[in-house]
C-alpha cells in the first residue's frame, strides 16, 4: 500500500514531527507556502479548517491537506489563553512566564488545565474529516524538562507527576492532545 501524501498547513516543525509519528502510513510534509492564513477564528476548529482550506487551494490536487490548531485552557482563568495560546504573550514576552504570573496566587489544586487540538483533513476530493484531542492535567509551579515545545515544561498530564517536557517526545507522540486528534481523524479515513 502506498503512503498517503499530505501537506500540513503550518510552519511548525515540532507539530510536523509529532504528526508524522502518529499518522502511520502517511507521508506528511509542511505545505511550504510563504504565508499562511491568520488565526482569526473564534475556535480551534475554525482556525484548523481555514488552514486546511487554504492548503487545499495551493497543494497538489492528489494530496491530502491538514490544518491544525491547538491551545491550553486553564480553568481558573476561564479557559484562557485558549484559542489565542500562541499569541497570548506580546512580542518579547515569554508565554510560560506570563501564564505562571497569572497563576502566582493560585494553589496547586486549583491549577486544572487541558490541552486541546483540532485537526482538519481535506481529501483530494475535498471531503472533510475532523479529529479532536484533549489532554487533561494541571499547571506546574515552575518549568521542568527539556523536550517538547510550547507550554510543555509547565503542563503535567492527569495521572502523571512529570511535565510533558520531562515525559519526553516518545510519551508525547503516543499521548498528546495532537496525537489523540490525529488518531480520531485516522479512524474516519475510508
Amino acid at each position: 500500500m502506498e503512503p498517503v501524501i499530505a501537506k500540513l498547513a503550518s510552519g511548525n516543525e515540532h507539530k510536523l514531527r509529532e504528526l508524522r509519528r502518529v499518522l502511520d502510513g502517511w507521508n506528511v510534509s509542511l505545505l511550504g507556502a510563504a504565508e499562511l492564513p491568520p488565526e482569526e477564528g473564534g475556535t480551534y476548529y475554525a482556525n484548523a479548517r481555514e488552514k486546511a482550506r487554504f492548503a487545499r487551494s495551493v497543494a497538489a490536487p492528489d494530496a491530502w491537506v491538514l490544518g491544525e490548531d491547538s491551545g491550553i485552557e486553564v480553568d481558573v482563568l476561564g479557559g484562557r489563553p485558549g484559542v489565542v495560546s500562541n499569541r497570548w504573550a506580546r512580542p518579547g514576552e515569554d508565554h510560560i512566564e506570563k501564564l505562571l504570573a497569572a497563576l502566582r496566587d493560585v494553589s496547586d489544586r486549583e491549577r486544572g488545565a487541558r490541552y486541546v487540538s483540532e485537526l482538519v483533513g481535506l481529501s483530494p476530493q475535498a471531503e472533510e474529516l475532523r479529529g479532536t484531542g484533549v489532554l487533561a492535567g494541571h499547571i506546574a509551579a515552575a518549568p521542568r524538562g527539556s523536550e517538547g515545545f510550547g507550554y510543555d515544561p509547565i503542563f503535567v498530564p492527569e495521572g502523571q507527576t512529570q511535565t510533558v517536557a520531562e515525559l519526553g517526545n516518545d510519551w508525547k507522540a503516543k499521548n498528546s492532545h495532537r496525537a489523540r486528534a490525529a488518531r480520531a481523524l485516522l479512524a474516519q479515513v475510508p
